[in-house]
């Protein structure tokens, strides 16, 4: 079963094994509009935890993407270059961001589950 988190800056992160699929939260992307524009970082690029790991651009502003956990870039969506707009269609599906080998999966813990980033986006309104 693949396990689902979340960081306080609206990221997510799948995990499946030791690989980690990297997104922005469906929240995040009705905040930011319409995406016109993602920089997606080289694969083989190591990143920590809390670190900008990729950049995304909207009509109304840009936002860094911060890695949810440590590890090495292993795959980027390479979709999103020629339509970032799935970030808007799809953000928690096709429109994710980087895939991560984890370097540390204890990391997992610091972040909310579900439940915990449901209650955070409730009390943000």
């Amino acid at each position: 079963m693949r396990e689902q988190r979340f960081t306080k800056d609206h990221e997510w992160i799948g995990v499946d094994g030791d690989v980690g699929t990297v997104g922005i939260t469906d929240y995040a992307q009705s905040q930011l509009g319409d995406v016109v524009f993602v920089d997606l970082p080289e694969v083989g690029k190591k990143v920590r935890a809390g670190e900008e790991a990729a950049v995304v651009e909207s009509v109304k502003a840009a936002s860094e993407i911060y890695a949810p956990v440590s590890g090495s870039v292993v795959a980027v969506n390479d979709a999103l270059k020629d339509n970032p707009g799935l970030v808007n269609q799809d953000a928690m599906g096709a429109g994710w961001f980087l895939r991560l080998k984890i370097a540390d999966r204890g990391e997992l813990a610091n972040l909310m589950d579900d439940a915990a980033y449901r209650q955070f986006i409730a009390g943000l309104a």
